[in-house]
C-alpha cells in the first residue's frame, strides 16, 4: 500500500528511499541507529513510561494528609504531568522517524470529536440496554464522586492507556509490522490487560479486545494523533460511570443516578458492566470498522518494515 503523500511526518522527507537505504546512508552513530530500530525504541519507551509512573507514585507519598478524593485527584494529575513531560522531552525523539502524537494544535478538534463520539456511543449502549430491560434506574445519585471520577476513571485512564497502547505500542509495532499487525496485537494486549480488573472474565476481555481495540485503534489510525482516541476513551468511561452509574471495566461507580444491571450476562455484561455485553460490542464494531476503512481510503495505513524495504 502506498505511503500517503500528506503524511510525510510518518516517513521522513526521503520518500524515495527504502528503510534499508536510509539506514545505511544515515550519518548517525551505529548505537543510535540500533536504539532507533522500531522494536528497540518501543521497549525503551515502555521502560520510560513505567519509570515515570513509578516516580509519580513515589512523589505522591510525599503529599501531606488530606481527604482521600483530593489525594487521589492530586496524585492522578501528578502522574499525568510527569508522564507527559517524559513523553514530550524524550519519547517523541525516539525511533527512526521521531514524531509527536500529542500536537497542541490538534487538541481542540480531536478532543471535541472524541468526547462527542464517546458520549453518544455509550448513551446508545445504555438506551438499548434499557429497551432490553437489563438496565434500570432505581434512584437518584449525587456528585460527591465527581472530581475523583473525572480525574481517575476519565483523564488518568484515558491518557495513560492511550499513550501506552496507541502512542507507544501501536506506533512502533506499526512501524515494524504494519498497521494490521499493530491493530491486532494492541487490541489483544488491551483486552488481556483488563483480565486483571475486578469482576473480569475471559469473555469480558474478549469484548474489550474487539470493541475497544477496533474503536480506539481505528481512531488513532484515522487521526494519526492521540487526541481523538483519548477524547473517545475519556467520554466513554465518564458517561458510563458517572452519568449512568454503570461499572467501568469491572469497577463499581457512584453516578448521578443509582442504577442496576440485570438479566442475561450476554446483554448486561454482568458485574463487569455493559462494556462486556454484546450491545457494546455490536455498536462499537461498525464505528471502529468505519474509521479503519476511512483511514485506508485516505492512504493512512502503513505497510510492514520488510515490504517498505523491497526494491521498487
Amino acid at each position: 500500500m502506498p505511503i500517503h503523500p500528506v503524511c510525510p511526518q510518518l516517513w521522513g522527507e526521503r520518500a524515495g528511499m527504502t528503510d534499508v537505504q536510509a539506514f545505511t546512508s544515515d550519518e548517525r552513530p551505529l548505537w543510535r541507529r540500533i536504539v532507533d530500530f522500531p522494536l528497540i525504541a518501543m521497549v525503551i519507551a515502555v521502560a520510560l513510561f513505567i519509570l515515570a509512573n513509578g516516580a509519580a507514585g513515589l512523589l505522591g507519598k510525599l503529599l501531606p494528609p488530606m481527604a482521600p478524593n483530593a489525594a487521589a485527584a492530586i496524585k492522578g494529575l501528578m502522574a499525568v504531568a510527569l508522564v507527559l513531560a517524559v513523553y514530550k522531552l524524550v519519547i517523541v525523539r525516539l525511533g527512526q522517524r521521531p514524531r509527536d502524537d500529542l500536537p497542541i494544535e490538534a487538541a481542540p478538534r480531536g478532543l471535541t470529536i472524541g468526547l462527542l463520539i464517546g458520549f453518544l456511543l455509550f448513551c446508545a449502549v445504555v438506551g438499548i440496554a434499557a429497551l432490553f430491560g437489563v438496565y434500570d434506574i432505581v434512584g437518584r445519585g449525587d456528585t460527591r464522586e465527581l472530581i475523583k471520577d473525572l480525574i481517575g476513571m476519565t483523564v488518568l485512564a484515558a491518557f495513560m492507556e492511550e499513550l501506552l497502547f496507541r502512542g507507544i505500542l501501536f506506533r512502533w509495532i506499526e512501524e515494524f509490522g504494519g498497521s494490521w499487525a499493530a491493530l491486532v496485537v494492541t487490541s489483544a494486549l488491551f483486552g488481556l490487560a483488563h483480565i486483571f480488573n475486578a469482576n473480569a472474565t475471559w469473555t469480558s476481555s474478549l469484548a474489550i479486545m474487539v470493541e475497544a481495540g477496533m474503536l480506539l485503534g481505528g481512531a488513532y489510525m484515522l487521526a494519526r494523533n492521540l487526541w481523538l482516541p483519548m477524547g473517545l476513551h475519556a467520554a466513554w468511561n465518564f458517561t458510563q460511570g458517572f452519568v449512568f452509574d454503570v461499572p467501568v471495566s469491572g469497577h463499581d461507580m457512584h453516578g448521578l443516578v443509582q442504577a442496576k444491571l440485570s438479566g442475561p450476562v450476554l446483554l448486561s455484561g454482568g458485574a463487569f458492566g455493559l462494556e462486556a455485553s454484546m450491545i457494546g460490542v455490536v455498536l462499537s464494531i461498525p464505528l471502529g470498522a468505519a474509521m479503519i476503512a476511512l483511514a485506508a481510503r485516505r492512504g493512512k495505513l502503513v505497510p510492514p518494515y520488510w515490504r517498505r524495504n523491497r526494491p521498487g
